[in-house]
């Protein structure tokens, strides 16, 4: 599985902070996503940072 961020990221690192293997708060101030599918071992917790995103802007690739 891949998640992608869309542009309604509002850079809060929630994401980051609950799946750091999968999503990083760039120099851009907004998040993304590794273009890799989700390491094994992380997919519970980037099931749970796309679930807590405040704004929803992680989605499913």
């Amino acid at each position: 599985m891949k998640y992608v961020v869309n542009d309604t990221c509002i850079g809060c690192g929630m994401c980051e902070g609950t799946c750091p293997e999968v999503f990083k708060v760039g120099d851009d101030g907004v998040a993304h996503a590794i273009a890799e599918e989700v390491p094994a071992g992380a997919e519970e917790s980037a099931a749970q940072a796309m679930q807590d995103c405040p704004v929803g802007a992680i989605e499913e690739a």
